[in-house]
């Protein structure tokens, strides 16, 4: 029986071998949070083709690897190929990965992962059928449901606007400068007998605009009722409620 298991592994391994030159540009995230949100998971798994990624036996490996990646200690990828897998302790993540390739029959890739550990709250969100994965913390006491609905519905809106900061805190004052150089020139372009008042006045609210859009606090919330609260002023308010 071992000898035959033995066989297997290495004939998974040949199989993998031959499809690892094809392209996996496919595939799909999943998360995994722990029951008290406090460690939380995603990975980024690629196979070649949008059929197998949609393939329940795929999904299934994919929700797998994230509960691994939950439980890891290797902090690159390289690292937690090596790891034992998790359901079967004689074979390594990488070996398990052959084994999945020898079963779907095309080549599949773990790209990334990355791991959350906190004394706040942690939550999840995919969007588009696994496209898009966001894992959101926060620094706070009251882990209610109030607060993970809340959190849920922040990585909606990172999932839904793909905000680039936290805040404008956050904003590498290169980026501002080469915006403010940019639409300084655009301004006098536009209106090229206006004083340096006007053009900078006109500069200083076209960056504002554009902070509103890529700064996520900054953001007007996904599911405003007034079309006007900014994600900064939902958090705040779901705190107010929750003490």
């Amino acid at each position: 029986m071992d000898k035959a298991v033995e066989f297997l592994r290495e004939k998974g391994l040949a199989a993998a071998e031959k499809k690892a030159g094809r392209i996996a540009a496919e595939g799909i995230v999943a998360t995994c949070v722990s029951e008290d949100n406090k460690v939380a998971s995603i990975v980024e798994v690629n196979s070649e083709t949008d059929f197998v990624a949609k393939n329940e036996t795929f999904r299934e490996y994919v929700a797998k690897v994230a509960a691994q990646a939950s439980k890891t200690t290797a902090t690159d990828i390289d690292a937690f190929l090596e790891e034992a897998w998790a359901e079967d302790t004689t074979k390594t993540v990488k070996e398990e990965l052959a084994s999945q390739i020898a079963i779907i029959g095309e080549n599949m890739n773990i790209r990334r992962f990355d791991k959350v550990v906190t004394d706040g709250v942690v939550e999840s969100y995919i969007h588009a059928g696994g496209k898009i994965g966001v894992l959101v913390e926060a620094n706070v006491d009251n882990a209610s449901d109030a607060v993970k609905e809340c959190l849920k519905n922040v990585a909606m809106q990172v999932a839904a606007l793909s905000p680039k900061y936290l805040s404008r805190a956050d904003v590498d004052q290169d980026y501002i400068a080469h915006e403010t150089e940019i639409l300084t020139t655009q301004a006098k372009n536009e209106k090229p007998d206006a004083n340096d008042k006007i053009i900078e006045g006109m500069v200083k609210g076209r960056i504002n605009k554009e902070l509103k859009e890529i700064c996520l606090l900054d953001q007007v919330y996904v599911k405003a009722e007034d079309g006007k609260q900014t994600v900064s002023a939902y958090v705040a308010e779901v705190a107010k409620n929750e003490g």
